[in-house]
């Protein structure tokens, strides 16, 4: 059976501005007030106004979604992709569309592995990708046309709300009342966050001590029930200095770190690493 029809782009879309419906018209969204926004011709649309912006150009640099692109396309995060898209996709309704956000969806990969699964299993599924970088955000939509791709904000997500079954947030900044908002009741987000071990490896070399681990916070925000919690925990072995390079710049590592730090990892040409990841289920309370 042909599938891929069932992978659909998410349309309810609010605007940014003054949170009404957007309405697609050709290659613009439009709400009632007039505001419009231009879809580009690589088929994804800015939703992130300029008075929501912290910089001119904020988010990812070009650079920095060009080496995440080849780090995560090489697979070396494939088994986090696998627990994710298993997490989002169980104890939804096979008969009945669903719609999913991934909120920071940096250059989609994700969601591509997400649409994947569900186009296999024949789950129907709406998405939507948002990322604050213009560059990540141009990237998924050059990868893949069959989600809707914005440039937006979590700090003020362009959905209209109670609209979404999944919100995804990786290695992200959780904004909880938002995605509250957005979710349906009975809706789920998914959160991906570094464990205690998470790239070890790399930080012994980079830094002169390693700060003493924060303790997980397993407190439900507002609104959301605590589901569940699972650790992805695996080792990898990576090659080459042009891979250990892509995966410090996709890190928050790369600022972290001293000058020295940053040469003693540009020095290397081989590095084992622990992958050491925390996938924390919560659900949305009805009315909460």
């Amino acid at each position: 059976m042909n599938t891929s029809h069932k992978i659909t782009p998410f349309q309810a879309l609010a605007c940014p501005l003054d949170g009404a419906p957007l309405q697609r018209d050709a290659s613009t969204w439009r709400c009632a007030a007039g505001h419009c926004f231009d879809i580009a011709s690589q088929g994804y649309a800015n939703l992130l106004p300029v008075q929501q912006k912290r910089s001119r150009d904020p988010g990812d640099s070009k650079e920095m979604v060009a080496a995440r692109q080849r780090f995560l396309n090489a697979g070396f995060y494939e088994p986090i992709a696998a627990a994710t898209r298993r997490a989002a996709l169980a104890e939804l309704p096979a008969t009945a569309l669903a719609s999913c956000l991934d909120a920071g969806c940096g250059e989609g990969y994700y969601l591509r592995q997400l649409a994947a699964a569900a186009s296999a299993s024949g789950q129907a599924l709406a998405l939507l990708g948002l990322d604050i970088s213009k560059w990540a955000v141009l990237s998924a939509a050059r990868q893949d046309k069959r989600a809707n791709w914005v440039v937006g904000s979590n700090a003020k997500l362009p959905v209209l709300p109670g609209t979404l079954d999944r919100v995804l947030c990786m290695f992200g900044f959780p904004v909880y009342a938002e995605f509250a908002r957005v979710l349906k009741p009975g809706g789920q987000l998914l959160q991906v966050d570094a464990g205690p071990d998470h790239l070890r490896e790399l930080r012994e070399i980079i830094y002169p001590t390693l700060k003493p681990e924060r303790v997980a916070d397993t407190q439900a925000p507002d609104g959301f029930t605590h589901l569940a919690t699972e650790t992805v925990r695996y080792s990898v072995d990576i090659a080459g200095a042009q891979q250990i390079a892509d995966l410090l710049a996709m890190t928050p590592h790369l600022y972290r770190a001293t000058a020295e730090g940053r040469a003693r990892a540009a020095a290397l040409t081989a590095l084992s690493l622990t992958v050491d990841v925390r996938l924390t289920r919560f659900g949305r309370q009805p009315g909460g």
